[in-house]
């Protein structure tokens, strides 16, 4: 998968792109991340990529000529999907992850300040995502969070291919109780059918455990898994 990010900031990325699982994905060539500049597109003779809003008030708008132009020159005539990170966006679940893990180019837009010209959506953009019902300073975090959870689920990425199965949201459920050596610690032992070997008994027990767990926490994917 290719996946073009532009932003305003690149420098952020650098310690992201180059550890755990987005390294390894880098290097297995899984993944071919590229970062690109918003202002470099700017044809404004200081770079500017922002302004003031149209009918006055706070803050200052991405405008839609750099990212036009920036997304113009990457995607060119090969199809991008075209992500803009987004606070007011549908917000991100394991489901639609997947659906991009599939694609074979992303193309992802850092919001910032106030918000993106209007027309940017309209234009450019087919997903617009939020990573919750909160307002950072800028795009770039929700950026790696969603890279993250797309890049993961990139076939031959983990190391384990059933790594992915088992984990919480899959099935609608939050992932049950996990537990490694010592199987004592602090008068605390591991529950005993964890050692017994009984697979079937095992899976059973977790399966029960992740309901439990989920009925506690999030009634709400239950409700949804009915």
């Amino acid at each position: 998968m290719r996946i073009d990010i532009l932003t305003l900031f690149p420098g952020m990325f650098g310690d992201f792109l180059g550890e755990s699982i987005i390294k390894r994905a880098r290097e297995k060539g899984k993944a071919d991340i590229r970062l690109h500049n918003i202002r470099s597109y700017s044809t404004d003779k200081h770079r500017k990529a922002d302004d003031r809003p149209f009918g006055g008030g706070p803050g200052m708008v991405l405008q839609v000529e750099p990212i036009y132009n920036a997304l113009k020159k990457i995607v060119g005539a090969k199809r991008s999907t075209v992500i803009l990170m987004s606070p007011r966006g549908k917000r991100l679940e394991q489901k639609q992850a997947k659906r991009f893990a599939k694609l074979k180019r992303l193309a992802i837009i850092c919001g910032h300040y106030e918000g993106v010209d209007e027309r940017v959506k309209e234009l450019l953009v087919d997903y617009e995502i939020s990573i919750g019902d909160y307002v950072l300073t800028c795009g770039e975090l929700p950026a790696m969070v969603l890279v993250d959870a797309v890049v993961r689920l990139i076939p031959g990425v983990l190391g384990d291919g059933e790594s992915t199965v088992s984990e919480s949201f899959e099935n609608d459920l939050l992932e049950y109780p996990q537990y490694t050596r010592p199987s004592s610690f602090c008068g605390m032992k591991v529950p005993d059918i964890l050692l017994s070997g009984d697979h079937e008994r095992i899976a059973a027990w977790r399966m029960k455990e992740a309901v439990k767990r989920t009925k506690k926490r999030r009634p709400d994917l239950l409700k949804k898994k009915e």
